[in-house]
């Protein structure tokens, strides 16, 4: 938890202050009037909705965007900020949710990367890049081999070298943006530990997550924003998960996964020894076996990165399969197509859901029959029936409560947590067997989460087969009857829900026996 003095950092000197920014997009006012300071040493942490407009407001800060009205100050000067570049001489670091690494490139090759140290000549003075680097780890205690490839390096590694570059440009305010999404637990811990210990130094950081739960850890103040507008300010003493969603919301907001004991059926899904390639001709799935029986959750965990995109993708058609086996109620489906695989009654929540869940450009009510158009009663001898899309789409934006002007609005138009719903809304209005969820709430706000899980649980409890793979172990352990937890590939162990811990999923996680 977090041990600071919260009275020294509220004496401390602000560093950086946004005095009514505002910010307006066409027909979406993002900041309105939005006032933030951060002051010297202090963990700040920055929470709303998808939509709220935080992003906008970093972006602002980190000299990406231009307010429409409003001031920034940092360390007592009005500043107007044209570029990152002119954020980066100020002293403000970024630290994007995906990595800017370049994976081929050494640790101290992607830290120097534009502000490289050079010799005579004009040459690359390695030697010495390699040991700035590791002075600046050791200072601030992220310790890391300056000379080992980004490619090599867990995820958490590839975070402290982010951390690295930004203060190698000499930057004492960081911006973290959902810097735990990748992390395992004990990751997690060791980055609030630097985070910490980064502060004990004088840096200034704003963390921006969605995990109230890591908020309470480790932040010293807490700014909510909604609809464009900052709500209020809390502390983390004084304050609870449940407060600060009912904060970010605007309504109660119940947190834990309301569900009955499963009581599991017959085998809907086995897949035997499966391996598939990833897009570089790798093997990245690799002999994997599990069965998940009718009526239960079976969670999939794992760091990103381990298999489990090629995995789903391999389930639902979407890529080729090097050997193994697929059975869905009984038939082989090892090499059918998605067309196919849908018509066995499944149902597919995709992990991108603009790549692989919607067609942007197409309407809410055409998205919501894009498995089922070239069927009665949305196509008659393949002539559209517009009435009935538009009827069924009408239907599903009120039961799936989809928050749109209109059915005929654009996919691309809707926010992240109304896209979610929409392929819900599709995938779950029809007769389902299977259902397969890949990160079902990644970058969705708590409203929109809890509309979700309580869905895949009505599923479950309808007698659906639930396959739920989430890089968020705790959506895994509040949603799921069993846990399987895979690292490299593999399925290393699968766990009934009661002797799934965080401590033990978390190493399992990251490949250590438990």
């Amino acid at each position: 938890m977090n041990g600071k003095n919260t009275q020294h950092v509220d004496e401390a000197p602000i560093v950086l202050e946004a005095r009514g920014i505002t910010k307006q997009f066409p027909g979406v006012l993002a900041n309105d009037r939005v006032d933030l300071t951060l002051r010297k040493g202090e963990i700040l942490a920055l929470l709303g909705e998808n939509g709220a407009g935080k992003s906008t407001l970093m972006n602002i800060l980190y000299g990406l965007y231009r307010p429409d009205a409003g001031e920034v100050w940092i360390k007592g000067e009005k500043v107007t900020l044209h570029s990152p570049g002119d954020a980066i001489a100020r002293g403000i670091g970024m630290v994007h949710q995906h990595f800017q690494l370049v994976p081929v490139m050494t640790v101290a090759e992607n830290v120097i990367l534009g502000a490289e140290v050079t010799k005579a000549g004009g040459y690359i003075d390695k030697r010495n890049a390699n040991k700035r680097v590791r002075e600046l780890s050791e200072r601030y205690g992220l310790e890391i081999d300056p000379t080992i490839e980004v490619d090599d390096l867990p995820v958490g590694l590839q975070q402290r070298v982010e951390i690295i570059k930004a203060l190698y440009r000499h930057a004492d305010i960081l911006i973290l943006d959902e810097p735990t999404a990748v992390l395992t637990p004990q990751e997690s811990n060791e980055l609030f530990r630097i985070m910490h210990d980064l502060t004990e130094k004088g840096v200034s950081i704003i963390f921006i997550t969605h995990k109230l739960k890591e908020v309470l850890a480790v932040a010293d103040r807490i700014v909510v924003l909604r609809g464009g507008r900052s709500v209020g300010a809390a502390s983390p003493a004084e304050s609870t998960e449940a407060s600060l969603a009912e904060l970010m919301v605007g309504r109660k907001v119940i947190l834990q996964v309301d569900k009955e004991e499963a009581h599991p059926g017959k085998k809907i899904l086995e897949i035997k020894d499966l391996e598939v390639l990833d897009d570089r001709k790798q093997l990245v799935v690799k002999g994997l076996s599990l069965e998940v029986h009718a009526g239960e959750i079976l969670g999939v965990a794992g760091v990103q990165g381990n298999g489990q995109r090629e995995f789903v993708e391999a389930l639902t058609g979407l890529r080729s399969i090097v050997s193994g086996s697929i059975e869905i109620a009984g038939e082989d489906s090892t090499h059918f197509t998605p067309r196919r695989i849908t018509e066995l009654d499944v149902a597919h929540i995709p992990e991108d859901r603009e790549k692989h869940g919607l067609v942007m450009p197409y309407t809410i009510a055409d998205n919501m029959v894009l498995n089922r158009y070239y069927r009665k009663p949305f196509s008659n001898n393949a002539v559209m029936n517009r009435q009935a899309i538009a009827d069924n789409g009408t239907e599903l934006v009120e039961k799936f409560d989809v928050r749109t002007p209109s059915i005929y609005t654009h996919a691309g138009n809707l926010s992240g947590g109304n896209k979610q719903k929409v392929i819900v809304a599709r995938e779950f209005s029809r007769p389902v067997k299977l259902l397969i969820a890949n990160q079902p709430t990644r970058g969705i706000d708590v409203g929109s989460i809890e509309f979700i899980h309580n869905q895949i649980v009505a599923q479950r409890d309808a007698g659906v087969a639930v396959l739920l793979v989430s890089a968020e172990l705790d959506e895994i352990l509040s949603l799921a009857d069993r846990v399987a937890v895979m690292f490299d590939g593999h399925i290393v162990k699968t766990l009934p829900i009661e002797e799934a811990t965080r401590e033990r999923v978390g190493l399992l996680m990251a490949g250590s026996e438990a």
